[in-house]
């Protein structure tokens, strides 16, 4: 998260808008800025006019479809035309390639997952190295309740209940669990807000006892309880259709080839 933090104070105030909106609005951006760079970077007459090839290649092609070497003759020069169009079409896209990462791992970073709000239940899970048994044990800071201390590891891993304690602050408190199993300790920091903020669920560990700790955030489903065939998409399922939608509709107006 910290390589997609510089973005934050660019992209933060869209955190305070309804998730839906926020992902609408930087679907919208990220297409627009996508389609400006790929009109600047082409020549459109040139694309124009191989799109034009192309269309009258694959008419030949039917027209001479009982003459396979004839078919093969223009399929070849197709082939060539395409390359070069999509040669043409690539240099924008590698331009935009770094960016677009960036912004979609902060989007990833910010809204995947809804925000541990105070009073609301949340599950935290210990996942442990191979062959370790026993009891685990959580400690919680003042104000939380869990439904137990102390967790017996079953299948290499344990699960708490929490819950939060009301805000000190109105943006949000920061927390720290902490976890141990045979005086091995290891820590995972927590946010607790009503806002649109989390710290990343999952946190790892390289050597000890402990592999995974895992903060089980609720998905967020920008959409709320409305659903697509049954479908509830989360942020990238948003992204994906909207994006279409406005990549269609930006090419339409701007006449890009």
């Amino acid at each position: 998260m910290a390589l997609y933090s510089m973005l934050d104070p660019i992209l933060n105030p869209a955190l305070a808008l309804n998730p839906l909106i926020s992902i609408l609005l930087m679907s919208f951006f990220i297409v627009l800025v996508m389609t400006l760079i790929y009109k600047w970077m082409t020549n459109q007459v040139m694309m124009k006019q191989m799109k034009d090839d192309i269309k009258k290649y694959q008419k030949e092609m039917k027209e001479h479809k009982s003459d396979p070497s004839k078919v093969m003759e223009i399929q070849k020069k197709a082939m060539e035309v395409n390359m070069k169009y999509m040669s043409h079409s690539m240099k924008p896209t590698l331009v935009s390639f770094i960016p677009i990462i960036l912004i979609f791992g902060w989007m990833q970073a910010n809204l995947a997952y809804g925000p541990l709000i105070p009073g609301q239940e949340f599950s935290v899970e210990a996942n442990f190295a191979e062959g370790i048994t026993g009891n685990t044990s959580i400690k919680i800071p003042d104000g939380f309740n869990v439904d137990n201390l102390v967790k017996e590891i079953i299948d290499g891993k344990a699960e708490w209940k929490l819950t939060a304690p009301a805000l000190k602050n109105e943006k949000g408190d920061s927390y720290t669990l902490e976890f141990e199993k045979d005086n091995e300790v290891v820590g995972k920091n927590i946010f607790v807000t009503y806002r649109q903020k989390y710290e990343e669920p999952i946190k790892s560990f390289k050597d000890g006892k402990f592999k995974i700790i895992t903060v089980k955030n609720k998905p967020l489903k920008p959409m709320g309880n409305m659903s697509i065939f049954g479908w509830m998409p989360g942020w990238l399922g948003i992204y994906i259709i909207t994006s279409i939608i406005f990549s269609l509709g930006l090419r339409k107006i701007l006449k890009l080839h």
